[in-house]
Formats: structure tokens, C-alpha cells, sequence
């Protein structure tokens, strides 16, 4: 709790600091802070209690500018992502409402170690003027006894209750920290774009790629070919055993070129199979656009 107020105090002060300047620098290393909180109340939220938080926060570009330019750019992305405003509401629940239910699970552990101390002779101190424990008055040692009676039933009902208690302040925060099913929706279809867009760059990559082996190997080897047999019609009269040789050198060309085709098309097909169709089937189903892959 003290550490979400003291957090919502410095974002709170930082981006009222932006018309004067400080707030740009100050802004993203506190709300860098809430994050980090943010995300270590999620891990903990699945692994004390399996409650899945999801981490909406969109990623910074990579050609992110440096110095003030940059810092701008930063704060501004920063504040234009819905989920840092979460981010801001999940701390101000979580100092109120949140530290209720936290402290109402510690309370119902730690209240029954005061009535074990009074049974075991503290009632004493109050023997004049009775101390309540709970709805027992506490003014003698039968009392103490029952006092202790009634810490035991709160430790038990600390045990049952505390697992209940947990996860209602775990999902009390996804319900302020997750996204909204639109911007779910908004993020998939982003994802989807940053795949589509991937994938053209790779079948264009491959496109120049095959383009270039063809002018480099198979179609210089046609050309040449092609020139050898011109040669041959003109030789082949006239000097019948050089005609002979410009064809078996013709022979060896188309072979040459067609082993180059059969490696270049192999290859092209080892590029675009299992593993690439695998990794878009993932990346799709990470997107939730199709079910998972088999």
C-alpha cells in the first residue's frame, strides 16, 4: 500500500510538471516505476493465486529519437496508452479498497496471537477495568481462556478465508489492469498488421533474392547457351567437329543450369515450409486470429 501511494503522488505531481517542463523527464521514469509495481502484482497474482493479468502496454518504436526530442516522444507515447491511466486508477484502488481486503486477511491471522498472549497472563493488567477482546471482556482467567477460544475460531477462519481473500484482491486488480476487449481487439488487429507486413517484407526479400541468383547463375547459363548454339548453326557445315564440341558444351550449360534451378527452387521451398508456416500459424494464434497450431 505505501509503496502505490507513494507512486500515485509522484505521477500524479510528474504530469502536472509537464507544462513547466520537468514533468517530460520526470514522467517516464515514474511511470516506468508503476509499470515495473504493476507487473510485479501480476506475477504474484498468478502465482499465488492462477489469476492471468494480461500486460496491455504498447511497445516503443525502435527508431525512438534521442535526447529532449526523444524524451518528448516518450512521454507522450506513454500517456497516449490506456493502460498507463489504468495503471494510475489500479494504485488508487489498490491503497483503498485493495488495502482493505489485504489488510482484513492479515488481520484475521494476527488478531489470535493477542488472545493467546491474554490467556497466558496479560489479562492481568486489566483486572480492574476489563479489556475487550473481540465481544469477550477479558477480566479474569477464564475469560482470558475464552478470549483464546475465540482467537483459535479466528485463526481457523484466517486459514479459510485467506486463499478467498487473495484472489478477491488479485481480481480486484485484473479488473482495473486489463484491457477492455475492444483495445484486445485493437492490439490483435496491430500484431496482425506487424505479421502481414513482416511476412511482405520477407516474400519480397525472397523475390529479389531468386531474382538475383536467376541473373547471376540459370539465365547467364542460358545466354550463354543460346550464343553456343547460334555458333553451332554456323559451324556445323563448315566445321563439323567444332560444331561438336560447342554442342557438348551447349550439353553441359543446360545441365549446369537446370541443377542451379532445381537448387534455387529447393531452396525457395525449404524457406516457405514447416518452419515458416509454423512460426505465422503461432504468430497468429498468439494474435488470437485462429486456433493453435497442431
Amino acid at each position: 500500500m505505501t509503496v502505490s501511494v507513494t507512486l500515485f503522488v509522484l505521477a500524479v505531481i510528474s504530469i502536472s510538471f509537464i507544462l513547466l517542463g520537468i514533468g517530460v523527464f520526470t514522467t517516464p521514469v515514474v511511470l516506468e516505476a508503476v509499470r515495473k509495481h504493476a507487473n510485479q502484482r501480476r506475477l504474484w497474482a498468478v502465482t499465488w493465486s492462477d489469476v492471468r493479468i494480461p500486460v496491455p502496454y504498447r511497445p516503443f518504436p525502435k527508431d525512438l529519437r534521442p535526447g529532449v526530442t526523444g524524451q518528448v516522444e516518450r512521454t507522450t507515447l506513454m500517456l497516449r496508452d490506456p493502460a498507463t491511466w489504468r495503471d494510475l486508477q489500479w494504485l488508487l484502488i489498490d491503497m483503498t479498497v485493495g488495502a482493505v481486503v489485504a489488510f482484513l486477511g492479515a488481520a484475521l491471522m494476527i488478531y489470535p496471537v493477542e488472545g493467546l498472549v491474554l490467556a497466558a497472563g496479560l489479562w492481568r493488567v486489566f483486572r480492574d477495568d476489563p479489556y475487550w477482546y473481540g465481544f469477550v471482556p477479558v477480566d479474569s482467567q477464564a475469560t482470558a481462556f475464552a478470549a483464546l477460544a475465540l482467537g483459535i475460531v479466528l485463526f481457523h477462519v484466517g486459514l479459510w478465508a485467506s486463499r478467498p481473500l487473495l484472489r478477491l484482491h488479485f481480481s480486484l486488480a485484473r479488473t482495473v489492469l486489463a484491457p477492455t476487449r475492444d483495445e484486445e481487439l485493437a492490439q490483435r488487429v496491430e500484431r496482425l498488421t506487424e505479421t502481414r507486413h513482416e511476412a511482405v517484407d520477407t516474400a519480397a526479400a525472397e523475390l529479389r533474392r531468386i531474382e538475383r541468383d536467376l541473373h547471376d547463375g540459370a539465365q547467364a547459363r542460358l545466354v550463354a547457351m543460346g550464343m553456343n548454339l547460334g555458333t553451332i548453326e554456323a559451324l556445323i557445315e563448315k566445321d563439323p567437329a567444332q560444331a561438336k564440341k560447342l554442342l557438348a558444351m551447349a550439353r553441359e550449360s543446360s545441365a549446369e543450369a537446370l541443377t542451379e534451378l532445381r537448387d534455387l527452387s529447393g531452396a525457395s521451398t525449404r524457406r516457405s515450409s514447416p518452419s515458416v508456416v509454423s512460426a505465422t500459424r503461432s504468430r497468429r494464434w498468439r494474435c488470437g486470429c485462429r486456433s493453435p497450431p497442431r
